[in-house]
């Protein structure tokens, strides 16, 4: 790594740590779930369980950007990876202790410790991001390559962390999957500690706490347009779609958990050829703009709801719901790659974090939402009433991508 350039050192070093700590995000939501699902938790008491990570996600994002802005993002990623210690540390107290509410505070811990690192990780691309045009491409259609590979691959190891919880919980039980976890990234945390010294994203002029709000208009509509399209994801994934797979098919634990993280894995795949999907690899082609984000949401918007026609029908419900899972998983991917060019493009160069983390705040209420609804929604209707929520959600995401600029150059300066 000696022959390297500091800026490249650290942006793999930030990817470094972004790939562990969500590795362990990925396997402590499959064992979180798994395991009470076991315990005799209904889905709505589960979905309960993650309320506090996503709420105190929602709260971090706005916050952390601001934080970023002034203190450095080295800093807030280190506190981040710290924190995501202390709430695997949490539960590793005696079974006894694990109650609804001790385990919702940990989450809420972990929710602080995940938005903490995303947020710097993503904003961090765009203050290293060589200045230099490249192989004839714009410094826009760069950026969109750097997103697109380190969004895809950390959802990929996100799904490879899910594969990691299913395999733990049965080889290690609860308790060794966590200690194993809380030892491995209290060593990456240690070492980024050591490492990772230059003081990345810090604003030349220190911005006020009221400065947390975008003022943006095309941050603020893109973040509505990413909050109703995360809900729609996690309203049938998160908390319906596992409890339906190890209820209704009979999945055990393995089955569950190697599922999932084959179609995160996937999906992570394709986040990081997003570009090449949507034409932006070519030479001199234009990055992908608001034309761009409404097709690709409009095609979104039908699975869910022809995968919950299919089962109404009688198809085959296991391959009506793997096959709708996979091409659901590609559109969504790419809708997601989109959304996270677009909030860093439209950012403002001096303080990036501030209007990164506003953006990352909407994607967090929009994973509230979708959690909480996840459960009681399977509770009271079945997978199918999930399903046609994501469909109504994504909607939404459509008509309100159609107030994003119309010229995709359009910056926060501008706006």
């Amino acid at each position: 790594m000696s022959s390297l350039s500091p800026a490249v050192r650290q942006y793999l070093l930030i990817t470094g740590n972004y790939w562990a700590f969500t590795l362990t995000d990925g396997a402590l939501r499959m064992l979180v779930v798994l395991y009470f699902n076991d315990l005799g938790y209904g889905p709505l008491a589960i979905a309960m369980l993650f309320l506090f990570y996503e709420f105190f996600g929602v709260v971090t994002n706005l916050i952390g950007g601001w934080l970023g802005a002034r203190i450095g993002l080295n800093r807030t990623m280190n506190i981040g990876l710290g924190m995501q210690v202390v709430a695997l540390g949490m539960l590793l107290v005696p079974t006894a202790w694990l109650t609804v509410a001790w385990v919702m505070a940990a989450q809420a811990l972990s929710g602080i410790a995940k938005d903490l690192n995303k947020m710097s990780a993503k904003s961090a691309v765009k203050t290293l991001l060589p200045k230099a045009q490249a192989e004839g491409q714009s410094q826009d259609s760069l950026l969109f390559r750097y997103i697109a590979l380190l969004t895809g691959s950390k959802n990929a190891l996100k799904g490879i962390g899910f594969f990691l919880g299913g395999a733990l919980l049965t080889l290690l039980g609860f308790k060794g999957a966590v200690l194993a976890m809380a030892l491995m990234l209290a060593l990456v945390w240690l070492s980024s500690i050591v490492l990772l010294k230059t003081e990345l994203g810090k604003a030349k002029n220190k911005p006020k706490f009221r400065d947390i709000f975008s003022k943006s208009r095309s941050v603020n509509i893109l973040a509505a347009a990413r909050l109703c399209l995360f809900a729609a994801r996690d309203v049938w994934f998160v908390v319906a779609l596992p409890v339906y797979l190890a209820d209704q098919f009979g999945w055990d634990h393995w089955a569950v958990g190697g599922f999932l993280a084959s179609w995160i894995i996937a999906y992570g795949i394709v986040q990081t050829i997003a570009p090449q999907l949507t034409g932006a690899r070519k030479q001199n082609a234009a990055p992908p703009g608001r034309n761009a984000a409404v097709a690709w949401v409009m095609l979104l918007a039908l699975i869910p709801a022809l995968i919950a026609i299919g089962l109404n029908l009688g198809w085959p419900p296991q391959l009506t719901l793997i096959a709708g899972l996979l091409v659901f998983g590609v559109l969504f991917a790419v809708n997601s790659s989109l959304h996270s060019f677009l909030i860093v493009h439209y950012a403002s160069d001096d303080g990036v974090s501030l209007d990164v983390g506003f953006y990352y705040m909407a994607n967090a209420a929009g994973r509230l939402l979708g959690t909480v609804f996840s459960g009681w929604l399977f509770q009271q209707a079945g997978l199918n009433a999930c399903l046609w929520a994501s469909s109504i959600l994504l909607a939404l995401s459509w008509l309100i991508s159609f107030w994003l600029p119309a010229n995709q150059a359009v910056k926060h300066s501008a706006s």
